[in-house]
């Protein structure tokens, strides 16, 4: 696990600007650098050494050095990967020397043969090209700038920041997006010329023209299947999958929260070391679950209860090491649970995934709850739909707008926060680009699939691969630790695309099969809980005098009057604290935002 960096161009001082570049990302990879520059290349890595610690050091040539990588992530296959490369004379035991061997004989079909998280690149000196991928549902960050005659890549945008050829400029027009995303959606971001290479996506760059490809399509295959042989089947690739996962020349611990998906994982890797955090309010606190847990396993569990003050303190740290604002609460708990972690150890399992592989999100029971609702003829349902959004927003009203638009025209995510009608009020500058845009290519893509599956299609597509695994990977690095996520994972996806509906969601429950399996090898009741995430208390603590004050301050700054139509904020702030309305979620979004901006602008 590491960072990566580096840059095609004609500067001098090549060496000084690469140094400054990992060094600004060298929380990723504390224990090493290396660097590599012949002719305009310039490549460089900061290393956490997980396998093969002495002899897996970067950038890595072949045998005959006409090939060069630097690597961020692992191979979970790359033992099996090594027999079938067996004509090629490896010189290391460790993962990275894979890519090597893998491109000599694949060329660009090189990720189609992983299993595993990555973002890498690699240079021919030969052929004078550099060949980039990224993992399959982006577990690992891969971003690229170009200007006219510079190329630059890097694991985060924060070490573009110290290339002399970078112009950093805000770009406003992802401002909208994020508003109801949460997220930034796009390959493009919030520093105009950065984007972000998808996930499943690789690149070339060859004589100063890039070149992008698909080579992984996300597919769901549902096939008719007997149950119980499904819930097998089930348990099978997650113990597979968590064997994988637990590759590893250090030891590896795991993060336990009191629900389903984190529970699982610790059943079956059963580590001796987990982590949890929690809150001092009853209702927000998890480490009591984790705890029971941990006792059942025989395994040990440390905790840690996170205050108001080290919340709110916290969040421009975690804004710089994101990048890119994010509104999610939970990226606060997961900062501190792997600062908890990073003390003992180098390599975590986190649950990530199985809500969006296995149907766990409550919205998608709509589908089966209200199917009778549906079966009322679209233009009477999206009359009602037109009259109900007229009214004010009471309790119920939202089901009935809802329910009369088509999914194409109103579902973005499970974690919508500012519809688009509410972001041109809330915007002082112009809205450039629709949600629908946004979401368009997705929605053509799994036409005529039944809404559950779009559904599911756009929370993988948005939600996990760029906020999810996003906060995972960067709340893990900035503490100097690896998090391994052993549901996203292709194989596993392969068994969860299979699955039929009701397999996954029924009137009584979400994630059917896979609570089913869980259930074999949980030894308490986490199975049963419902969807929490990473609960956190900031709805409560935006009603205490000395948070509201905060969030208020910086409502009525300079940028804040700039970009926003500060009065509707203040009433929106005023309405929460008064408990007229919930609107801590509109609120959150736009301060955190504004944190973000202050670090970086």
């Amino acid at each position: 696990m590491c960072g990566i960096a580096g840059f095609i161009g004609k500067e001098k001082n090549k060496k000084k600007i690469l140094k400054q570049m990992t060094d600004s990302i060298a929380h990723r990879g504390p224990d090493k650098e290396g660097f590599y520059i012949k002719g305009n290349v310039a490549l460089g890595h900061r290393r956490l050494s997980i396998i093969d610690i002495e002899g897996g050091s970067q950038p890595m040539l072949n045998k005959e050095e006409n090939l060069v990588v630097v690597f961020n992530g692992e191979i979970y296959n790359y033992k099996e990967l090594k027999e079938e490369l067996k004509d090629y004379k490896f010189q290391t035991s460790c993962d990275t020397e894979i890519l090597l061997a893998g491109y000599e004989k694949w060329g660009t079909d090189l990720p189609n043969h992983l299993r595993g998280m990555f973002a890498f690149a690699i240079y021919d000196t030969l052929e004078k090209t550099l060949f980039c991928a990224r993992d399959h549902f982006g577990i690992k960050p891969f971003y690229y700038y170009q200007n006219e005659d510079t190329f630059l890549f890097a694991s985060e945008i924060k070490a573009f920041l110290k290339h002399p050829k970078f112009e950093k400029k805000f770009n406003e027009k992802i401002l909208s997006s994020y508003l109801s995303f949460s997220f930034t959606p796009t390959t493009e971001t919030f520093f105009e010329g950065v984007k972000r290479l998808d996930a499943g996506h690789s690149l070339i760059v060859k004589d100063g023209k890039i070149e992008i490809k698909r080579y992984y399509d996300l597919t769901f295959n549902v096939e008719k299947k007997d149950y119980e042989k499904t819930v097998e089947e089930v348990g099978k690739i997650m113990e597979d999958s968590v064997n994988h996962h637990m590759i590893s020349d250090v030891e590896v611990g795991s993060f336990l929260s009191s629900g389903i998906d984190s529970s699982y994982i610790v059943s079956l890797a059963k580590p001796d070391k987990t982590y949890t955090v929690g809150y001092d309010i009853k209702k927000y606190n998890e480490i009591d679950y984790a705890k029971d847990l941990a006792e059942k396993l025989n395994i040990k569990n440390t905790c840690k209860k996170i205050t108001k003050k080290e919340y709110m303190e916290s969040i421009e740290k975690i804004m710089y090491h994101m990048d890119e604002p994010a509104s999610d609460p939970a990226v606060v708990a997961l900062y501190f649970v792997a600062n908890l972690a990073s003390k003992d150890l180098k390599v975590v399992l986190s649950g990530e995934g199985a809500d969006e592989f296995f149907g766990g999100y409550n919205y998608y029971r709509e589908e089966v709850d209200f199917a009778f609702y549906n079966k009322i003829p679209f233009f009477i349902r999206h009359a009602i739909s037109k009259f109900c959004s007229l009214l004010p927003p009471v309790r119920g009203i939202n089901f009935f707008v809802r329910r009369g638009e088509k999914l194409e025209d109103s579902y973005i995510g499970v974690n919508k926060v500012w519809s688009e009608k509410e972001v041109k009020k809330l915007l002082k500058i112009p809205v450039t680009l629709e949600n629908k845009e946004i979401t368009k290519s997705v929605y053509e893509e799994f036409k005529g699939k039944p809404n559950i599956i779009k559904m599911q299609a756009i929370d993988i597509n948005f939600w996990l691969m760029k906020d999810i695994l996003q906060k995972a990977d960067r709340m893990t690095m900035a503490n100097s630790i690896e998090g391994r996520v052993p549901f996203v994972d292709k194989e596993v996806f392969k068994v969860s695309s299979t699955l039929p509906l009701d397999y996954k969601v029924t009137k009584e429950n979400t994630k059917v099969a896979l609570r089913d399996a869980a259930k074999k090898v949980i030894p308490n009741e986490s199975y049963k809980k419902k969807k929490l995430g990473f609960p956190v208390p900031i709805r409560d603590w935006m009603k205490e005098e000395d948070v509201y004050k905060e969030i208020q301050k910086t409502f009525t700054s300079k940028t804040a009057k700039k970009y926003f139509n500060t009065d509707y904020l203040l009433k929106l702030l005023e309405n929460h604290k008064n408990g007229t309305k919930d609107n801590y979620r509109k609120v959150w979004n736009v301060y955190c935002f504004l944190k973000w901006y202050k670090v970086f602008f």
